[in-house]
């Protein structure tokens, strides 16, 4: 009787241990200027090699700017997406998932016309491929109704290509 009892108070107490790890607070560690430099990394790592140094035990066979810098996608496609597409409103921004989802933007030229741009970043590589754009248009029809417009395929390329164009100034900018 007493050892169930006590294997009852063993298995209570590791359940409760268990949901208590499962809470706590999450924190959200966004890409962030070096001190002295055009670079950017995660703000906990900057200034902090690691135990063993820059690149770990065997050291890093790429960049450290194309590495990523603790974010899941290239630090150099999402600091030029981010700065490419600054004067649309952002909605969204996952620098772990590489998506940056903005909100509607409507050009002061055209009030009757509005745009939204969804970018993915895909892959640690710093590559042509690796930035995808989807545009979305709407028209204006009467007060408040907005109609999916047809959008231009070339301009999805087109904001791609500033991005990479972006990226490889501030790579260049780096060295």
């Amino acid at each position: 009787m007493a050892v169930s009892r006590i294997a009852s108070l063993l298995v209570g107490l590791g359940a409760v241990a268990f949901v208590g790890a499962c809470s706590g607070k999450v924190e959200y560690n966004y890409p962030t200027p070096v001190p002295g430099g055009d670079k950017w990394a995660p703000a906990d790592q900057v200034n902090n090699q690691g135990v063993l140094g820059d690149g770990g035990l065997f050291g890093s066979s790429r960049r450290p700017e194309e590495q990523g810098g603790g974010i899941g996608v290239n630090a150099l496609l999402w600091r030029s997406s981010l700065e490419t597409i600054a004067f649309m409103p952002v909605a969204s921004a996952d620098p772990f998932g590489g998506v940056i989802l903005t909100d509607w933007f409507t050009p002061a030229e055209t009030p009757n016309e509005r745009f939204k741009l969804n970018l993915y970043i895909v892959g640690r590589e710093l590559r042509a491929d690796g930035v995808r754009v989807s545009v979305f248009r709407q028209r204006r029809e009467g007060a408040n109704n907005w109609v999916d417009a047809p959008v231009d395929a070339q301009t999805g390329v087109g904001i791609e290509n500033a991005i990479l164009t972006r990226a490889r100034q501030i790579r260049t900018a780096g060295r």
